[in-house]
């Protein structure tokens, strides 16, 4: 016979609604009790369920994700620990690909509603562009089903959690003046195609230090690209170089720019940092082991994940109460990309 929770309680010694809470992902449970009803439910090869458990809580166990862009390696690495920390709460991701189309978002939004899946966790890359403003417009966000936003767009929406990239870009370019770098160049400026809450963000943060600096911003060294990818950073920094448009460092606003940027550098018979310095952000793992590794901003991925599915837990269980901010700290990691000038 297939085991019940009642059996997988007795054999880890907890309440039934223990297991219950383990399974369903949305209530805490301290990690030793947690080990000891997995285990239990290894063990029976306990089976849940589905149909009955979503008549009757009203839920399905899955949530769903979105990211602008999957194809890029920062989105693969927070995509990985939203996948396993959401399998540690028992839930099951649905991802989505959103880019600057709304409607995807707006489409996931009806799956909420719909109670298809139990939240969502969307990454917007501007507001305007978004369909949960929309979504909410008239209505309030009552109307909205339980989301968490993640990035750089300023709301007062919903739940959100990001890293504050003004403060970020700013301790960034300090760490480049500090080093002996005047002429600083930023990749991704918002001023061109690619205009995202992100991007200006860091571009304000870059703003700020500068002007605090008392230096000049160069709009010339301002660099935009079509798309953040590596591809598109090699061909604007090339570019610029073989205009001759040289600047004594490189703020790029990813670090897949960062490593792009290193490309053209190195193809143009120059060296980093020694001609050029580069620094990104995000700290992937291409990062580390580029030649030279990157300079980056860092923050916790998995504390950064963490958050978010604990804000949208606390939301699943109770819909009622003022959004909520959280804000992941963050460092620059100095690395050989960005070798302070003699």
């Amino acid at each position: 016979m297939r085991a019940t929770v009642k059996d997988v309680a007795a054999l880890a010694g907890v309440s039934p609604k223990t297991v219950s809470n383990v399974i369903n992902g949305v209530v805490f449970v301290r990690p030793d009790t947690r080990h000891r009803v997995e285990s239990a439910l290894a063990e029976l090869d306990y089976v849940p369920n589905l149909s009955a458990r979503g008549l009757r809580t009203g839920r399905t166990g899955s949530i769903a994700l979105a990211f602008p862009d999957l194809s890029t390696p920062y989105s693969a690495e927070m995509t990985h620990w939203f996948v396993e920390v959401a399998h540690e709460r028992g839930w099951s991701i649905q991802l989505e690909q959103t880019g600057s189309r709304p409607e995807r978002e707006g489409e996931l939004l009806s799956r909420g509603k719909e109670h298809l899946v139990d939240g969502l966790v969307l990454n917007p890359i501007t507001l305007d562009a978004s369909a949960l403003s929309s979504s909410a417009t008239g209505a309030g966000t009552d109307s909205l089903p339980p989301v968490v936003v993640i990035g750089e767009v300023e709301q007062t929406l919903v739940d959100q959690v990001r890293v504050d990239s003004v403060a970020a870009s700013r301790d960034m370019t300090a760490h480049l003046i500090a080093a002996g770098h005047r002429r600083i160049a930023t990749l991704g400026d918002s001023a061109g195609q690619f205009d995202t809450a992100t991007a200006r963000a860091r571009t304000r943060g870059f703003e700020q230090a500068m002007a605090e600096a008392g230096l000049p911003v160069d709009t010339s060294l301002q660099y935009s690209c079509p798309d953040w990818t590596s591809a598109d950073a090699f061909s604007v920094v090339r570019a610029a170089i073989d205009r001759g448009d040289r600047p004594d460092a490189i703020f790029c606003f990813t670090d897949s720019l960062a490593i792009g940027a290193v490309s053209a550098i190195t193809s143009a018979g120059l060296r980093v940092p020694d001609d050029v310095a580069v620094a990104g952000f995000d700290d992937i793992v291409d990062g580390r082991f580029s030649v030279p590794p990157l300079t980056t901003v860092s923050f916790d991925k998995r504390l950064f994940v963490d958050r978010t599915l604990e804000l949208l837990a606390a939301r699943i269980a109770d819909r009622q109460g003022a959004a909520e901010l959280v804000l992941i700290p963050h460092e620059v990691v100095v690395r050989d990309s960005t070798r302070a000038r003699a």
